[in-house]
């Protein structure tokens, strides 16, 4: 989706809504595309004192594997994202993750939100905060009980184990 912000550089005033559903369901987060479904954008453009600026609401639905006992997952999640926008940067090695360059008084907003997705995913996505995961021999999910394997005792921790027997 491309944003025309041509009125905003040249001085206007007027905010721009922004109310669209956006498809990544090519979006690659790992070995799988983590949003089947549109994502929700809310927000606008706007120019204040010369400056201009992107405010964004997103919201989603992650469908994704627990990385700890790969049992799928739905999670809800949103994102909001306040950007400064600018046409040209005057020392481009300031510029930090706040402001956006803008080409031609134009914005793809669909590559810049692709970008602010893949650095919002978590690097470790769980079912739950305290995910057992799977047994390292049998394969059973400890999160529905736990397993009839073995426990190996370190050798150099069996002298302790005998004080408590």
């Amino acid at each position: 989706m491309k944003l025309d912000l041509k009125a905003l550089f040249g001085g206007d005033t007027q905010r721009i809504a922004i109310e669209e559903q956006l498809d990544f369901h090519d979006l690659q987060y790992g070995s799988y595309c983590p949003l089947r479904q549109p994502v929700r954008v809310t927000g606008q453009a706007y120019a204040k004192a010369d400056v201009c600026y992107l405010d964004l609401d997103l919201s989603f639905v992650f469908d994704g594997v627990c990385d700890r006992c790969a049992e799928p997952i739905q999670k809800p999640m949103s994102l909001s994202l306040h950007k400064i926008l600018v046409e040209d940067l005057q020392n481009r090695e300031d510029a930090d993750d706040e402001y956006v360059l803008v080409q031609d008084s134009a914005l793809d907003l669909s590559d810049l939100l692709r970008e602010e997705l893949l650095l919002f995913f978590p690097t470790k996505m769980l079912c739950k905060p305290d995910c057992k995961g799977l047994c390292c021999k049998c394969g059973k999910n400890l999160n529905d009980g736990p397993c009839d394997c073995q426990k190996d005792v370190d050798p150099r921790l069996e002298a302790l184990l005998q004080l408590l027997d």
